[in-house]
């Protein structure tokens, strides 16, 4: 098993004149729950394109599950889970028409397919929910169903690009134990998110400002480096330290 799933060193990406990710360098280790947080336009969800082969870095290196970011996007792209922060399956379809689409473009066996959206259909509560036409779905149990989609092909590193917008307290806490659970079957988990006490439970977190890296750590401890006595706050100061240095 590899050391690090996800290795970032400078990079950029520029539309134009614009830089979204101004070289940044990470890695994350196989297994980790990695939290990237930041304000709306910090750069996160461009990076994440990046790392998940949707996206084409203007310069820097990386490599996601040992495969290039440039040149195996491909490999990539069939490797790994990606859930969007908007709601990115087809609306008229019901759930379980959704998730046999999705299952066969993985080339699930139709019998192992079956069994597996019967799996997670349980661990994610979908009930009678999956039987109907996904884009009539309140907001949160859509966000259930994109998250068995990412999960159909039990991929190794899993990227949720705020994957509980929308979802109701109950399943957010359930929605975190699962991913323990999967972190504790060796599956890295990259996440963002916008609920400081969801970033409480990532092993490390990155806080991106700009494009930028501010800093990087364990979330107590960073807390505690920056004299804080919660998250949020250290949070805050960060980012008003960025701004006033600009």
């Amino acid at each position: 098993m590899m050391e690090n799933s996800v290795v970032v060193d400078n990079l950029t990406k520029k539309f134009g004149d614009f830089t979204a990710v101004d070289n940044i360098s990470l890695t994350v280790k196989t297994g980790e729950i990695f939290g990237f947080l930041g304000a709306n336009g910090a750069g996160k969800t461009t990076a994440i394109r990046m790392l998940c082969g949707l996206l084409l870095p203007t310069s820097g290196a990386g490599t996601v599950g040992g495969y290039d970011i440039f040149g195996e996007t491909e490999r990539i792209k069939h490797s790994i889970g990606y859930m969007s922060q908007k709601f990115s399956l087809y609306q008229d379809l019901t759930g379980f028409e959704n998730l046999w689409f999705y299952g066969s473009i993985y080339q699930i066996p139709r019998r192992e397919l079956r069994q597996r959206i019967d799996e997670l259909s349980a661990e994610l509560e979908l009930g009678e929910f999956i039987g109907r036409l996904s884009g009539s779905l309140p907001t949160g149990w859509r966000q259930r169903l994109a998250l068995a989609a990412s999960l159909l092909h039990r991929p190794r590193i899993l990227f949720l690009d705020e994957p509980t917008g929308g979802v109701d307290p109950v399943f957010r806490r359930k929605f975190w134990e699962l991913l323990y659970r999967l972190s504790d079957q060796g599956t890295t988990l990259f996440v963002t998110t916008h609920y400081m006490d969801e970033a409480e439970f990532c092993r490390r977190i990155s806080i991106m400002h700009r494009g930028r890296i501010v800093e990087v750590g364990n979330p107590q401890e960073l807390v505690r480096k920056h004299g804080h006595t919660n998250l949020q706050e250290a949070f805050i100061d960060l980012i008003s330290r960025e701004e006033n240095n600009a």
